[in-house]
């Protein structure tokens, strides 16, 4: 399962999955480094952050923006 980091609010992380909807995770159940925007894989159990997928992500994004406002 893929995630995405929305947002903390409080010990929880927001964050939105694949098919859009929102889940709420405590943070001590992630890793201490996550920050918002960036991409979580859950597999066998194991919590990651995907930095590969998660810079691809912000480079589309600010792309996105730059056209947006050119």
């Amino acid at each position: 399962m893929r995630l995405i980091v929305d947002r903390f609010e409080g010990d929880l992380a927001v964050c939105e999955k694949e098919d859009k909807s929102m889940i709420d995770i405590p943070r001590k159940e992630l890793p201490k480094e996550i920050q918002v925007g960036d991409v979580l894989v859950i597999e066998k159990g194991q919590t990651r952050v995907d930095y590969g997928e998660t810079q691809n992500r912000k480079q589309r994004i600010d792309k996105l923006a730059k056209d947006l406002w050119e």
